[in-house]
């Protein structure tokens, strides 16, 4: 019953065991004398260069340095650190608002491709994955009068002569961003939904008389976060093909598509950015549970949102009709974070 009195509680970091004074040793201690750090997704202490992304892991970390328990509370650290960095040593960034001094950029200037860096994980969770097929198997009865599925052809089937004509039709999807609407393969834009339905194909093909396996639209959650120096956005997904998915970039426009080869389906996120990005210093790693966006920003600072929601009372109409006319439309609205 003595000894339970004398238990004290050990505020070394790292440590929190009980001890007993009488008993307490030069190297009954395992602790970090540092302090703990998060950056990048990163968490670890200053004191040494272990670290991890999971947090349960990062509380298991066992301590760099050995010495007697102590009860007495290590000093807060301070909100601004100015150490000298060594080299692969993680830093805590406290951002600073903006100073808006760059010229914000067109939100259809071209977007660059961004190349991936793909895990081998990820590779071998997708390699046997059987592509999903439901497509009727008598095709062959193709009925006199019926209109290619193309969007935007207007062919009708008179025989087989009609396997011979060429369709012009759009393989992209339909996109409305504030009143503007246009296709996402080659984004002529019109404010006005019928001359919207009536543009010309920007594709020359075969008809497709038969609907196919329709594409699904997925959903996926995502989180994103910020440094002083960039912007992590990540789209949490599992089973997804990085060969035909892609993330695009301009200083202000992020789009991202997602294939999901086993239940035919795709996720998309168009969005207009917050504030301005540098392209050259962004990146994208494809991992087994997300797609992980870095968005170098062009101007250190602190961002308030990721993306600017302009959903206005037009757009809702626009939706409406595209519901009416049957035509499926893009929605990535995800909101402040």
């Amino acid at each position: 019953m003595s000894d339970a009195k004398n238990s004290l509680i050990c505020y070394n970091r790292g440590c929190g065991q009980t001890f007993n004074e009488n008993n307490n040793k030069e190297d009954s201690c395992q602790h970090h004398p540092g302090h703990p750090v998060f950056h990048d997704a990163y968490k670890g202490w200053s004191c040494c260069k272990k670290k991890s992304t999971d947090f349960s892991e990062f509380l298991n970390i066992k301590g760099c340095t050995k010495s007697q328990h102590s009860n007495v509370k290590p000093p807060e650290v301070p909100k601004s650190i100015n150490n000298t960095l060594k080299t692969n040593e993680v830093v805590q960034y406290s951002c600073k608002p903006l100073n808006n001094s760059i010229q914000r950029p067109s939100f259809d200037s071209p977007q660059l491709t961004l190349k991936p860096t793909v895990t081998p994980i990820l590779l071998e969770q997708i390699k046997n994955l059987t592509v999903s097929n439901d497509i009727k198997k008598d095709e062959d009865l193709i009925i006199i009068g019926q209109s290619c599925k193309h969007n935007c052809c207007k062919g009708i089937y008179e025989g087989s002569k009609s396997n011979d004509e060429v369709c012009i039709y759009h393989p992209g999807v339909p996109v409305f961003h504030e009143g503007i609407k246009y296709w996402s393969c080659c984004k002529k834009k019109t404010t006005d939904f019928t001359v919207f339905l009536e543009q010309p194909g920007c594709l020359n093909g075969n008809h497709m008389w038969i609907q196919k396996d329709e594409e699904k639209t997925a959903k996926c959650r995502i989180d994103w976060y910020q440094t002083s120096s960039d912007v992590i956005v990540s789209i949490f997904a599992k089973k997804y093909d990085p060969n035909t998915s892609c993330v695009k970039l301009n200083p202000i426009h992020l789009t991202v598509d997602i294939h999901f080869p086993e239940n035919n389906s795709m996720y998309n996120l168009d969005i207009e950015l917050k504030e301005i990005v540098n392209i050259e210093g962004s990146s994208v790693n494809m991992l087994p549970t997300k797609v992980e966006i870095k968005l170098k920003k062009e101007e250190p600072g602190f961002w308030h949102t990721l993306e600017i929601n302009k959903k206005t009372m037009t757009e809702k109409s626009d939706e409406l009709d595209s519901e009416y006319n049957n035509v499926s439309q893009i929605d990535a609205d995800i909101g402040d974070i």
